[in-house]
């Protein structure tokens, strides 16, 4: 249950009402509301499982900050915006409202790529023996296999769980989920994430993506039984999504093989494709994009379906240079890709001899070159990235200082990227910043203006720093507060 601020007196609240204005320049209008919002009810404040008909005085991205508005929501969708009414008895508030206290409302947040069945491996007391020690890609791959051996069910569902329950708090309405398919694990992973996702099908549209993390045409029996594995479960009810990894083969070939099959079988069984690429940095090495752009067109993508292909980390393309982000552009054409950045994870794996770092220039790609972008958090708690959490704010947080993107134009670019573009990317339903009528009303709450002139009133505020107060709503619903 959200805090309550209920003054003692009207004297204490006439003080507060000083600072406020001192701290966060209000209009009169705005200060008039705020002696109209004294003392309310706790049972008009947020709680999860509840059903709203109204979100009533809020602040909105778009908006200027001390300008007031009520979101009227029916079956999940926005139907009406109107400036708000300071005149309206908050003790009146009737069921089925919010009261927004003055908070920023925005939309919900996505996560395009996030690692299901590998998460807080380095918390959990089931694999503590299984601790980084070099802190390179080899290691990670060995002790994550260590780990894949161990797998069962409840631990499974139990890391699974908290990465979702996290997500939610955090302001998460959707996600694309990765659950890792071979002949160590099998389907152990697969079943878990569908048990997942039918669990919190009202809370997060999970998107569950059967993985080939291993090689599809390497290895002593040349992928054959990796490829039957991942042909059964892309035919599994509630697997939206199939990819694979290409540059784990041992040569080129066989990571053109591994595309056409696996985009092949997307295009068969109806679903999205998302390949982790070009996971290297190297400028003596060829980027694989060439290639799935090829591979795909040929295919005939966009007459075979409306599915959608996401390509993640892609570190490789860091080295482009203008002309072949132009050339990039103009071979993506009508194809509906898009690009995932993982700071984290890159930031902390992919590294020259010399130190050099490399991720995708997401807001760049996006601003300069017109080519469409998120970022992901991707792992938590493993050892491909033992650092972070389930907040996609914090990597847009992170995307200030990496690519210097500190104006609002950039910082709302960056809350792009982990909320509508994210999803677009995945093939979620998206609202936009500039909130409109028939759009989902999937959303977050910000912290209130009781808490004084820290409080969030802006996108570029949240993105610098977004806090840790937030209320959660989901097809009209309260998710988490």
């Amino acid at each position: 249950m959200a805090s309550l601020y209920s003054p003692d007196s009207t004297e204490d609240m006439d003080q507060e009402m000083a600072k406020i204005s001192a701290a966060d320049n209000l209009t009169a209008d705005a200060l008039r509301q705020t002696r109209s919002r004294a003392a309310p009810s706790k049972y008009h404040d947020a709680y999860p499982g509840r059903q709203l008909h109204k979100i009533s005085g809020v602040r909105l991205p778009d908006k200027p900050p001390t300008t007031l508005w009520d979101i009227s929501l029916f079956d999940g969708k926005v139907t009406g915006i109107e400036t708000h009414d300071p005149e309206v008895c908050r003790e009146c508030t009737p069921p089925g409202v919010l009261d927004g206290l003055n908070r920023l409302l925005a939309p919900s947040l996505c996560h395009a790529h996030v690692h299901l069945d590998k998460c807080f491996l380095l918390q959990d007391p089931k694999f503590s023996d299984l601790q980084i020690e070099n802190g390179d890609f080899q290691e990670a791959m060995e002790l994550t296999g260590k780990a894949k051996s161990r797998f069962e069910e409840d631990d499974l569902l139990r890391r699974g769980r908290q990465l979702v329950e996290e997500s939610i708090r955090h302001g998460v309405t959707a996600m694309r989920a990765f659950v890792e398919v071979d002949g160590g694990v099998y389907f152990k992973c697969l079943d878990a994430g569908l048990k997942l996702q039918e669990e919190f099908k009202d809370q997060c549209e999970i998107q569950i993506c059967a993985f080939a993390q291993l090689a599809l045409f390497s290895g002593d029996d040349k992928g054959e039984e990796i490829r039957r594995l991942m042909a059964e479960a892309a035919r599994r009810n509630g697997v939206d999504v199939v990819g694979s990894t290409p540059y784990v083969e041992q040569d080129q070939s066989r990571m053109k093989e591994n595309i056409r099959w696996i985009s092949a079988l997307a295009l068969t069984c109806g679903k999205h494709l998302d390949l982790h690429l070009d996971y290297f940095l190297d400028e003596s090495k060829q980027p694989l994009v060439w290639s799935v752009l090829d591979i795909v067109r040929d295919q005939s993508w966009n007459e075979m379906t409306d599915k959608l292909i996401t390509l993640g980390h892609c570190t490789r393309l860091t080295r482009f240079r203008d002309e072949d982000w132009r050339r990039l552009r103009h071979d993506i054409g009508s194809l509906p890709v898009s690009f995932v950045g993982l700071p984290t994870s890159d930031l902390f794996m992919m590294r020259t001899a010399e130190k050099v770092r490399g991720t995708l220039p997401v807001v760049e790609m996006i601003e300069k070159h017109g080519i469409n972008a998120a970022l992901a958090v991707n792992n938590v708690g493993n050892a491909f990235t033992p650092h972070g959490n389930c907040d996609p704010l914090s990597i847009a947080s992170l995307g200030v200082g990496l690519y210097q993107a500190g104006t609002k134009r950039a910082a709302e670019v960056l809350y792009q990227t982990v909320s509508s573009r994210a999803k677009e990317a995945i093939g979620c339903q998206s609202n936009s910043l500039s909130l409109a009528i028939g759009e989902p009303a999937d959303f977050i709450l910000f912290d209130r203006m009781e808490t004084g002139w820290r409080c969030r009133k802006s996108i570029v505020e949240v993105v610098y720093d977004a806090g840790s107060v937030r209320i959660t709503v989901r097809n009209g619903r309260v998710t988490a507060a």
